[in-house]
């Protein structure tokens, strides 16, 4: 499964062109982070798709995790899973 995260410190925001794209009421809105759009626009340009003080990346885990959460410091993100009965971390 792919998954957008926000790799910097500032928080997780999208460029104009994703909110027109997603059709989202602003660069913060809550946004489906496995939407398909939203990975194509970030695998696309990263740089393009990411909002301001955001550094947006497509992170991948196992199909197989049964369950998944994302971790937020400062604004930076991390996503951690479970596989197999373990912990893991994405990101």
């Amino acid at each position: 499964m792919k998954i957008v995260i926000n790799r910097c410190f500032g928080g997780f925001s999208v460029s104009d062109a994703v909110v027109e794209a997603l059709h989202l009421d602003s660069a913060w809105a809550d946004v489906e982070r496995t939407d398909p759009t939203l990975i194509a626009m970030v695998e696309e340009d990263a740089r393009a798709a990411s909002g301001l003080f955001a550094q947006l990346r497509v992170v991948e885990i196992p199909d197989a995790a049964t369950d998944y959460r994302l971790q937020d410091y400062d604004g930076a993100e991390t996503i951690i899973y479970v596989l197999d009965g373990k912990i893991h971390y994405a990101g």
